[in-house]
């Protein structure tokens, strides 16, 4: 597939197309859409993070509102304008949705909705969906059921899936744009209910492919989350529309 750079970063195009979501858009058959849009090649790692806060202080560890990062943003630095050079490559985790929003912005970009991140997930290295190959899904939950490690490998470091993009998996998770609705009810009936966020196997009920545990654990996780918050796991890439508006 076709790579642009935006500024340093390398982006690539994803043609887009329709897809079996395990969100399905009316909540029962229907196929989600995706238009073509461009994928950061990489997640973003500490060492464009490092570059982004000394550009924009307000995010800096020592100096962000508590609303928009937990008392454990960027807790992984050495200081809030140091890193350990060891760490320069590695996904950039830590790091809120707020703060990862900001950031590509900064990018003239924005973070991926769910179904360009679900779209883009479901490729392997030849295959633009891979999702019915029992071996691949078994790898990938192989590695989610690994404990997390404080070491974590430098970004690229893995094979890129069919679109050119790497470490979609085996390395973090990411944060989505609209990761606050994924599990949220279409049911006006529902609304003001104290559990309109039905996560992890409550939501796994109502979901189309209940053999994709692996795409079920991320939005489990991300429906699990509040956007100031922040986790040694989760980091985030960038997009943009194909024409290159946010």
């Amino acid at each position: 597939m076709l790579a642009v750079s935006a500024g340093a970063a390398e982006y690539a195009s994803i043609p887009g197309g329709s897809f079996s979501s395990v969100l399905p858009p009316d909540g029962k058959a229907a196929s989600a859409s995706v238009a073509a849009f461009r994928l950061r090649t990489l997640p973003v790692t500490n060492g464009d993070f490092l570059e982004f806060v000394r550009a924009h202080p307000q995010w800096q560890r020592d100096r962000v509102a508590p609303l928009f990062a937990d008392n454990q943003y960027l807790a992984h630095w050495m200081a809030p304008l140091r890193i350990d050079e060891a760490q320069r490559n590695q996904p950039v985790t830590h790091v809120s949705w707020f703060a990862a929003t900001a950031y590509c912005e900064g990018e003239h970009a924005r973070l991926p909705n769910w179904y360009e991140f679900e779209f883009v997930a479901a490729a392997d290295e030849t295959r633009a969906d891979a999702r019915g190959d029992v071996a691949w899904r078994e790898r990938i939950l192989d590695w989610y059921a690994r404990p997390s490690t404080a070491l974590l490998p430098d970004a690229g470091t893995g094979a890129k899936n069919f679109y050119g993009v790497y470490d979609v998996h085996g390395l973090i998770w990411e944060w989505v744009s609209d990761y606050a609705s994924l599990m949220i009810s279409g049911d006006n009936r529902d609304q003001g209910d104290p559990d309109l966020l039905k996560f992890c196997g409550a939501g796994a009920l109502s979901t189309q492919d209940r053999e994709n545990y692996a795409v079920l654990m991320r939005v489990a996780l991300l429906s699990s989350l509040k956007a100031a918050d922040t986790t040694a796991n989760v980091g985030f890439r960038c997009a943009m529309d194909e024409s290159g508006d946010t």
